[in-house]
């Protein structure tokens, strides 16, 4: 805590607030005693101006372009790490040793199975429902499997409870696939990476061996390393809002699962590569481009700028590289990936762009890749999920460790009718 402190004059009267210190970043001014003092809130729609809690996992400078794992730079977790290392990192705060790593990799590896009964429920849904839809029914329902690992307050339950989240996320998606497009599931294989054993249980047939591509599977592991977490986004704040009524941490994750199912949020990479289709050719991109600039005209370049960087997003830069291996690798030669390709070209040199910092984004790159591999739009934000449960398991964790912790309330300006006498029907 700083000695400084922020005085609020009211008419005559001061009131005085600590000035609190983070490692890095801006000031926090705590006015948790604010109503008490003066009966008084603060207005800030979207909490864009709230710190809502103290957190020790991520860290983003948006003016930089910085995103920071526990200190750890993204683009040095993405080149020279894997998930199962960063995920280790979020749940416990350090990197792992390679005994460490090891174990944790067995133990993520033993939980991957789901409940056999599973399968059935999955038959309660339509064939054609969305497999966001699906995720947030099955993982909502995990609770009703798994009692030994539904109690908070056990530090062992909530660390099994973390480590079957992250494990079955990737089975419960291949899942919600399979099952959309009439095919059986895959149990998953011990033998395989995170990413390898998603990508096999997706695309894998039981009548043929599959073969992961390691360009593909690096591709997949590194865009769940750059969704993995990404500090106090919309979804991870419901996470945590859920978390602190004293919810299970299946619920928890299903809570987040239905938040990042918007398309302001986890939709952002379904949304540009609808967009790129709608373009359809190169030729048409100067029509778009012209839209985007026209402040009458209500289309928008999807896929472009971020809510929180003014500059670069750092995850951006890593899966641009990885759309390129990508591409090679499967030589896909798709009108929608070349208009991709021309229109970053363009943002990336275009004046307008530019000065207004709508640089390509990780929806942008995600997208494109996930297309290639051959992943239907629908299933981008499931992939969103499967990668963002570790950072929601983490986040849970410290929430739930944290003995200030308090219920979520926020308050709200009251504009609706005063206090009023009821009057009955006939008298209307």
């Amino acid at each position: 805590m700083a000695d400084t402190k922020a005085k609020l004059t009211l008419g005559e009267n001061s009131k005085e607030y600590p000035i609190l210190s983070g490692t890095v970043g801006p000031q926090v001014i705590d006015i948790r005693k604010l109503y008490g003092d003066t009966e008084m809130f603060t207005f800030d729609p979207g909490f864009t101006s709230t710190a809502s809690c103290e957190s020790a996992i991520t860290y983003i400078d948006g003016d930089q372009g910085v995103l920071l794992h526990r200190g750890y730079p993204i683009d040095q977790l993405a080149e020279k790490s894997s998930f199962m290392e960063v995920s280790y990192l979020l749940l416990h705060g350090e990197l792992p040793s390679k005994a460490e790593l090891e174990k944790f990799e067995y133990t993520i590896n033993r939980h991957t199975m789901v409940h056999e009964q599973l399968s059935t429920f999955y038959r309660g849904f339509r064939r054609d429902a969305h497999p966001m839809a699906i995720m947030c029914g099955v993982v909502g329902a995990l609770s009703s499997f798994y009692h030994d690992s539904t109690d908070i307050n056990d530090p062992k339950q909530r660390l099994i409870a973390s480590h079957r989240l992250i494990a079955k996320m990737p089975t419960i998606a291949a899942m919600a696939y399979k099952y959309s497009v009439g095919q059986p599931f895959l149990y998953p294989r011990n033998d395989l990476s995170y990413a390898g054993n998603f990508l096999r249980m997706t695309f894998g047939v039981p009548a043929e061996e599959y073969v992961v591509d390691p360009v593909v599977e690096d591709a997949m592991d590194k865009i769940f390393i750059l969704h993995a977490d990404h500090e106090q986004n919309a979804s991870t704040s419901t996470v945590r809002l859920a978390g602190s009524s004293g919810a299970n941490p299946f619920a928890c994750i299903a809570a987040g699962i239905a938040c990042l199912w918007g398309p302001a949020h986890g939709g952002a990479n379904e949304a540009a590569l609808n967009m790129l289709r709608e373009i359809g050719t190169v030729d048409r991109i100067p029509e778009y481009i012209a839209r985007a600039k026209n402040k009458d005209d209500p289309f928008r370049l999807m896929g472009f700028g971020h809510r929180v960087y003014k500059n670069f997003d750092p995850r951006a830069k890593v899966l641009s590289k990885a759309a390129t291996d990508v591409l090679e690798k499967l030589g896909i030669n798709d009108p929608v990936l070349e208009v991709a390709r021309e229109l970053e070209q363009i943002a990336l040199n275009d004046s307008y762009f530019i000065e207004k910092k709508l640089y390509p984004n990780v929806d942008f790159y995600s997208g494109v890749i996930l297309s290639a591999i051959g992943f239907p739009t629908e299933m981008f934000t499931v992939l969103f999920a499967l990668a963002r449960t570790v950072g929601w398991v983490a986040q849970w964790n410290e929430m739930i460790s944290d003995p200030g912790q308090k219920i979520g309330r926020p308050r709200q300006l009251y504009t609706g009718s005063a206090q009023r006498d009821y009057v009955s029907v006939d008298k209307r």
